[in-house]
């Protein structure tokens, strides 16, 4: 489909919603609108709220703190998984030994690991960190290590016929097979960044998108806790045109698509 009505139905999805948004809670049916206000707010206060935040500057500093750790999450994170996913597996034994405990912190409830950060790194920037990195490790790691593991006998055999050298078939085989799977889960964990950052604001901080958030929904501002959840939502799509973008350029050699051709 072509990018340019692909745009277009997307925006078009964007603004259906929005009016049924206002239809909804602003016209009357038997003399109130079918959904309160008062639980869902309008478009029309969220988009003033949002105008507010950002005509007196009051959002600059919050989304800073945000951007900040959840950029420093998406980073540490990405790059250990893509380490260790590597290492794991080009070391079969390894793997094996620390499956168990792998298997075992993946599946630890990561809001429960929020308040030992807390305790550990305190209300500062590291314990929101810490908590994002625990959510993009492992999306990055297990699809890296799969991808490794993804490449072709063939392919492996050929390479190794022709006289390439370990760190040749790093390079020219298992680099190029694990892209692919890498920047699959990278756009899955821009978005898991931002939520690590946000709930540790949520649970304890004095700055960020998450405070704000929690702050609105403190005094029952719920057109403050949309404003938020739409600031949230265009930063997390930001983020991940950004990760597209390089995706793009890394990968220029990897064929499109039949379906996904303008």
């Amino acid at each position: 489909m072509p990018r340019l009505k692909l745009t277009a139905l997307q925006l078009l999805v964007a603004l259906v919603t929005i009016v049924l948004w206002h239809l909804l809670t602003t016209i009357p049916v038997g003399g109130k609108p079918l959904v309160p206000p008062f639980f869902f707010s309008t478009p029309g206060d969220v988009a003033a709220r949002v105008y507010k935040w950002f005509y007196e500057g009051t959002i600059w500093r919050h989304l800073w703190i945000t951007l900040t750790e959840a950029t420093l999450a998406f980073i540490i994170g990405s790059a250990g998984g893509v380490l260790v996913g590597f290492w794991f597996a080009r070391q079969p034994l390894v793997a094996d030994v620390f499956d168990p405990y792998v298997k075992m912190a993946n599946a630890l409830p990561r809001i429960v690991l929020a308040p030992i950060f807390t305790l550990w790194f305190g209300l500062g920037i590291l314990s929101k960190v810490a908590l994002g990195v625990t959510l993009v490790f492992f999306i990055v790691f297990f699809n890296v290590y799969q991808g490794v593991k993804e490449v072709s006998p063939t392919v492996l055999a050929n390479a190794r016929m022709l006289g390439m050298s370990e760190r040749q078939l790093m390079r020219h085989v298992y680099w190029p097979s694990a892209l692919s799977w890498m920047f699959s889960s990278l756009h899955t964990s821009v978005g898991f960044a931002v939520v690590g950052a946000v709930v540790g604001e949520y649970l304890g901080s004095a700055a960020g998108l998450g405070y704000l958030i929690l702050q609105a929904e403190g005094t029952f501002d719920i057109a403050g806790v949309f404003a938020g959840m739409f600031v949230l939502a265009v930063f997390v799509i930001v983020i991940d045109i950004l990760v597209t973008m390089v995706e793009r350029r890394l990968l220029v050699w990897r064929p499109l698509a039949a379906d996904a051709r303008p």
